[in-house]
């Protein structure tokens, strides 16, 4: 029988994909995952290359968008491609598991700024992420999903 499949931060297996070119491995959450068919994405290293500058969302007039805070460009179509090819290419993921407060991966902790950089919210979605839940996909902040799956007990003890 097939494994479930879920989409994971690709950052969080260890790629080095950060935007100045780190990882996020998450031990813990990898052993939470066992049972999965882990599928990596990274929107941001696909879409604009690392190390790369950074983004943030912002409230505009045509919604939420990421833009470069070097050049202040619109960096959301690229990322919006992707995701969307992303899940068009992998229809049975069951799972979403995306890197906290990232404007590509956060499920439900990345930063929304209004024009002048003022935080609106800490609890907004990142593109990427907005795609999974508009799919109907299980979604979870990787800091989220560990803390709401609590080890198995220790046989022996």
């Amino acid at each position: 029988m097939a494994r479930p499949q879920a989409a994971i931060s690709a950052c969080l297996l260890g790629k080095r994909c950060r935007y100045d070119g780190s990882d996020n491995r998450d031990v813990k959450l990898l052993g939470k995952l066992e049972g999965y068919e882990l599928i990596p994405f990274c929107p941001e290293d696909h879409c604009f290359g690392t190390p790369r500058p950074t983004m943030d969302l912002v409230e505009t007039k045509q919604g939420v968008r990421a833009l470069s805070n070097l050049t202040g460009a619109d960096l959301s179509p690229p990322v919006e491609r992707y995701a969307a090819d992303f899940f068009d290419a992998h229809p049975e993921i069951e799972l979403f598991i995306g890197k906290d407060r990232s404007p590509s991966c956060g499920v439900c902790s990345a930063r929304l700024y209004d024009r002048e950089k003022k935080l609106l919210r800490s609890d907004a979605s990142g593109l990427m992420a907005a795609e999974a839940k508009r799919r109907g996909i299980e979604c979870w902040d990787a800091e989220d999903f560990v803390a709401a799956h609590p080890a198995p007990p220790i046989r022996g003890s």
